[in-house]
């Protein structure tokens, strides 16, 4: 049994022992001792839960709960004036108002507390500083894409996701659109957004500051990003370079799924689909599943054909990754007549069977 264990059952047993000496609600010492064992426990429940909060979440329902008790102690002043002979109403009415306010301020000040700067306090609130980097930003394009949805899915986004609402406006906006490519793309997008809050793992803020000066969306991207101190997630490679020349760090979905492709090295076979005719001599290109272009040589009057290929080299470019290899009739003659060797086999093994079964019944 731990110390903290021990504390807490000696907690419990102190406040039993106190409701039965000093009888509460003139209650008899019996039931006395067992409603100050409740609360004792009750007590103990909510330090163990509290300890799962972080020190932003307390320090805003904190401020959010004093903010509304002083509020509620504000209105029921003025009840008090409006209904001075309502004495049975006005207290019942001050109670429920105290109670209201204390809980919506401690509520939305727990949910609010994330976006607190605890760093720029210093001193005690500096280690807070580092779990900044766990806010990130969605851009518009990011979430049109689509495939920020996929990655959550996964687990491998944590932290807070935060949603702007100037994001928000722009993608309304896009939703909107007369055009209905646009329309279509900026639907897409809020139906990702759905799909990303309904994931329990996943915690969205949507953030409700805006910079009236800065009229380009990226440009307030960016200067949010630097007020919290947090990371911007998108695919737009021209944001991706203004952040950057602002010492603002970015995660850029393309370049994670770049990082994510096969490893392909010389010498090595792969098999691939001519899809169309090459800019060179007697090539042809082909794709990959997830889009990377192949550049194959003597395969111009393999077009529509799967063949096997011998990778030459691989080149790494800001747009993306290029395969370039070079088709083998011999090496595509050896799979063609394995295949047509094991079809044969196949039709032999079936003939057999029908021939099987049919003798009993001769």
């Amino acid at each position: 049994m731990n110390d903290l264990l021990l504390i807490r059952i000696l907690f419990v047993i102190l406040l039993g022992l106190a409701g039965y000496y000093l009888r509460p609600f003139n209650l008899e010492p019996p039931f006395a001792a067992i409603a100050g064992a409740i609360l004792g426990a009750s007590i103990v429940l909510f330090e163990i839960r509290l300890k799962k909060v972080s020190l932003k979440r307390l320090i805003g329902a904190a401020f959010g709960s004093i903010l509304g008790i002083l509020g509620a102690y504000l209105i029921s002043l003025v009840l008090a004036q409006a209904l001075p002979n309502s004495y049975n109403t006005v207290p019942f009415l001050q109670l429920v108002l105290l109670l209201l306010m204390a809980y919506v301020g401690l509520v939305v000040g727990a949910n609010k507390g994330d976006m607190l700067n605890l760093a720029a306090l210093g001193g005690l609130f500096g280690g807070e500083k580092a779990s900044k980097d766990t806010f990130k930003i969605l851009d518009t394009s990011v979430i049109i894409d689509g495939r920020i949805a996929d990655i959550a899915d996964t687990g491998f986004l944590d932290g807070i996701l935060v949603i702007p609402q100037f994001v928000l406006r722009e993608l309304q906006l896009v939703a909107d659109s007369a055009d209905s490519m646009k329309r279509n793309r900026g639907r897409r997008g809020l139906d990702v957004l759905q799909r990303i809050q309904k994931m329990p793992h996943l915690n969205i803020q949507i953030l409700e500051d805006d910079f009236p000066n800065v009229r380009e969306v990226d440009m307030k991207l960016i200067e949010l990003a630097k007020v919290y101190s947090c990371k911007v997630v998108t695919n737009d490679f021209n944001l991706n370079k203004v952040a950057q020349l602002h010492g603002v760090e970015v995660l850029n979905i393309n370049e994670l799924a770049n990082s994510l492709k096969p490893i392909v090295l010389p010498g090595e076979t792969m098999r691939v689909f001519i899809l169309k005719e090459g800019k060179e001599y007697n090539q042809g290109v082909a794709y990959l599943d997830d889009g990377t272009m192949v550049v194959v040589d003597n395969a111009k009057r393999m077009i529509s054909k799967t063949i096997d290929i011998s990778v030459t080299s691989v080149l790494q470019t800001t747009a993306g990754k290029m395969i370039f290899g070079r088709f083998d009739d011999r090496v595509h003659q050896v799979h063609e007549t394995r295949a047509a060797d094991r079809q044969l086999a196949q039709q032999k093994d079936r003939e057999h069977s029908g021939t099987a079964v049919h003798h009993p019944g001769a």
